[in-house]
């Protein structure tokens, strides 16, 4: 073999030991494209303790579950926000607009109907009928009657209160089911518990006209309490907070929560609440995210009830008797099937 052949071959043979400890070149893995998730609150903030921040914390869990999610959010200071909002994320092309509350409907419709490839899903508005809108309600009667039933057992009084920030129907289905709880625990008990501040049968109760002045919350929780009330279900998001304030500088009375678990987002006054009626629309907005990325968003109105887990109570920091919390939960599987009514005959 002659010299020069023989340094070909050793070279030859040096390249490939070479390239065998190196291993085979890696083939880059193309980034996945995130999906931008767009909420739209409500007047109440994101921070509301409420409404709008449990809404949102489905967009936060859906970052956490799918990784490839961007999360965004607009906060509405007043109604004109709305519309102004909604089109500042058709700008930014999200690929998913999140409007939270019925007071955002009319301009939801509006959006959904002059964009039609966007795709949008509404909280709270389980009505419209648009092919790229996801719609939602819940029945959260189902989970106030569990309140009030526990309400009624809780009573030192015997009378408790509540009231709404604004009446409509996804609010007054709060009031309504509260005062059935009450009623069934008069009716299994022989009592006579007393409902302050809304009257089933009309229809019609205590209404502040906003869902951001906690001043006005003080005035409601003063008055109920004045009138004798020592448990109050205030439906107005932070208005609420107004009330709960009421009791703590009294150092008497028990609050239930809506929307979200009040003993968790105000740990320091868990002592004063006694449960919390849940919406649990985070669900529903990680369920829909979800649907976008993996290609199968559909239009159509999902209805979270006691059976699929979109309502629900929570306990808080007041000690309930074992036996009442065994009352209340034998309510439930009567509720899912029916034999228990939750809402007056022909109201929704």
């Amino acid at each position: 073999m002659s010299k020069k052949l023989y340094i070909m071959l050793a070279v030859l043979v040096l390249a490939s030991m070479v390239l065998a400890a190196c291993g085979p070149t890696a083939t880059p893995v193309p980034e996945v494209p995130k999906i931008k998730a767009c909420q739209v609150t409500d007047v109440g903030g994101i921070d509301d303790k409420s409404f709008n921040q449990t809404a949102y914390k489905g967009v936060t869990d859906a970052i956490a579950k799918y990784g490839n999610v961007e999360g965004k959010y607009l906060e509405s200071q007043q109604q004109s926000d709305y519309e102004v909002n909604i089109n500042a994320f058709l700008q930014d092309k999200c690929d998913i607009v999140i409007t939270v509350g019925f007071l955002l409907a009319d301009a939801t419709a509006a959006a959904a109907t002059a964009n039609p490839t966007q795709k949008f899903a509404a909280i709270d508005v389980d009505y419209l009928t648009f092919p790229n809108l996801r719609g939602s309600g819940f029945s959260i009667d189902q989970a106030t009657f569990l309140n009030g039933y526990l309400a009624a057992g809780m009573t030192k009084t015997g009378k408790v209160g509540t009231y709404v920030g604004i009446a409509f129907p996804a609010t007054t289905r709060f009031m309504d089911g509260f005062g059935l709880g009450i009623a069934k625990y008069n009716e299994v008990h022989g009592t006579s518990v007393e409902l302050l501040g809304w009257d089933v049968a009309a229809g019609t109760g205590l209404e502040v006209g906003n869902f951001e002045s906690t001043d006005d919350g003080r005035k409601m929780g003063e008055s109920l309490m004045d009138e004798g009330a020592d448990i109050i279900m205030p439906v107005a998001g932070p208005v609420g907070l107004g009330t709960l304030a009421v009791m703590q500088e009294r150092g008497s009375g028990m609050l239930i929560g809506v929307d979200n678990d009040w003993s968790l987002s105000n740990p320091d006054a868990k002592g004063f609440i006694l449960s919390s009626a849940m919406k649990n629309m985070d669900l529903f907005v990680t369920e829909t995210i979800g649907m976008v990325i993996d290609g199968t968003f559909t239009a159509g109105n999902w209805i979270g009830n006691l059976d699929n887990g979109g309502v629900g109570l929570t306990y808080g920091g007041v000690e309930v008797p074992a036996e009442l919390k065994a009352e209340v939960e034998a309510l439930i599987p009567q509720i899912i099937a029916g034999t228990i009514k939750t809402i007056p005959d022909g109201r929704y």
